[in-house]
């Protein structure tokens, strides 16, 4: 069984993988069909994407994982892709973070700078041009295959116009059902769909 890496979601919050991954049940449902599962959490108030990278790579196992992240998560997730290619063998890019809603980026750079972030880092952090951190180019010469998952309903957060720019600019997309967020009051009806999704793609032969 292919190994799994959860990557949640957040940006220098009290967001973990504990919230995220765990107590929506989705750790659980993934190890009852099968899959070992990673669940790391972040780097915390990480300087950079590339360091949220670094932080990561020592605790891949030898062999190729698949890449499960949400929201903010996602850009790691292609940076890690993208940074070790032989180490990922396909992408599951939950609920991706929106760049460039006005509001929401107003509000994340005041919470960024209110945390000790420098002007700097904060617009490193939230530039992008479909996902933060991450270039069209590098997004359009992704070698693997990446499974797209919306938020269904969208928010400011995450809107589908996200998911839709990923598929056509990504050379192998797949859109996946789409779903609330984990940590959302109104995902838990969704989560045996969410499980079935990702334990598909991820077991898809290629």
């Amino acid at each position: 069984m292919t190994t799994l890496l959860l990557v949640h979601g957040g940006l220098w919050d009290d967001m973990n993988a504990e919230r995220f991954w765990r107590e929506p049940g989705i750790v659980a449902g993934l190890e009852e069909r099968g899959f070992p599962v990673l669940v790391p959490d972040r780097l915390p108030r990480a300087r950079s994407w590339l360091a949220e990278v670094e932080h990561l790579v020592p605790l891949l196992p030898p062999g190729p994982v698949c890449v499960v992240a949400g929201s903010n998560g996602c850009s790691v997730a292609v940076r890690l892709a993208l940074t070790c290619p032989d180490r990922v063998d396909r992408l599951v890019l939950a609920w991706p973070a929106t760049v460039g809603e006005a509001v929401v980026d107003v509000r994340t750079r005041r919470e960024l700078t209110e945390l000790g972030a420098s002007p700097r880092i904060a617009k490193d952090l939230l530039s992008g041009e479909v996902l933060r951190g991450v270039t069209e180019g590098e997004l359009s010469g992704m070698k693997v295959p990446v499974g797209v998952l919306p938020s269904v309903p969208e928010n400011p957060v995450h809107r589908r116009r996200t998911s839709v720019a990923l598929c056509s600019l990504l050379p192998h997309p797949s859109e996946l059902p789409g779903t609330p967020e984990p940590v959302r009051r109104d995902f838990r009806p969704y989560l045996g769909s969410f499980l079935t999704s990702v334990a598909s793609f991820v077991s898809e032969v290629p």
